[in-house]
């Protein structure tokens, strides 16, 4: 009976130590003040009309973000993250898509995008959908990025 109560036990901690880590690592689930990283994290990031599921995302220097943008719309929309200098040459732009670059992802209706981003400096840094109107609209976010 002991034995049988010690695995019930190491089973319950197992899956809430797993839960737990997965919330942490996934910013669409955790509290607006948890700082991610640094090393590699997960963000889902949800699109739904026309809104980013999150506005606003901390992470430490050194984290590399791993960005899945679940477009739930029914049109294209893109996920740009980057400084400054990435967003005035995207708001200039009218490209429809963009080839696979870190920080910059084209998600058709109804589907999946994977970008990758490295944070190594301080400071806040612009993701946003620049399609024509959808900045306008409120398609943006920052990430706070912020010393070890």
């Amino acid at each position: 009976m002991r034995h049988l109560a010690r695995v019930a036990i190491a089973i319950a901690l197992a899956t809430a130590t797993a839960l737990g880590c997965y919330a942490i690592s996934d910013a669409s689930r955790a509290e607006a003040s948890t700082v991610l990283g640094p090393g590699l994290v997960t963000v889902n990031v949800d699109i739904r009309y026309s809104k980013f599921s999150l506005s606003t995302l901390k992470v430490h220097t050194g984290t590399t973000v791993r960005f899945l943008v679940h477009n739930n719309d029914p049109i294209a929309h893109e996920f740009i993250v980057g400084d400054a200098s990435v967003h005035a040459r995207h708001e200039r732009g009218t490209h429809p898509a963009h080839p696979p670059v870190p920080g910059e992802v084209s998600v058709s209706a109804g589907r999946l995008g994977e970008t990758f981003y490295r944070f190594d400096q301080p400071g806040k840094y612009l993701f946003a959908c620049h399609l024509p109107g959808h900045f306008a609209y409120g398609m943006r976010g920052w990430v706070t990025v912020e010393p070890r």
